[in-house]
């Protein structure tokens, strides 16, 4: 169950490359929108990223 999940994740990242890709190349309007989707899913897991990097957990690697 956990491989159907987890292959079901990869097939979405990477339908959702090719879409940023192919509508950077001026694809049809529903791959800009996909596109537009990828990129806000991104930007909102780099947020969460950088909000749980910054309660507590020491991410530099001077040690």
């Amino acid at each position: 169950m956990i491989l159907l999940v987890l292959s079901g994740i990869l097939l979405l990242t990477v339908g959702g490359c090719a879409c940023v890709w192919w509508a950077a190349r001026g694809g049809p309007r529903w791959t800009r929108a996909v596109a537009t989707a990828t990129l806000a899913a991104g930007e909102l897991a780099r947020k969460a990223d950088i909000r749980s990097n910054s309660t507590g957990r020491n991410t530099s690697d001077d040690s």
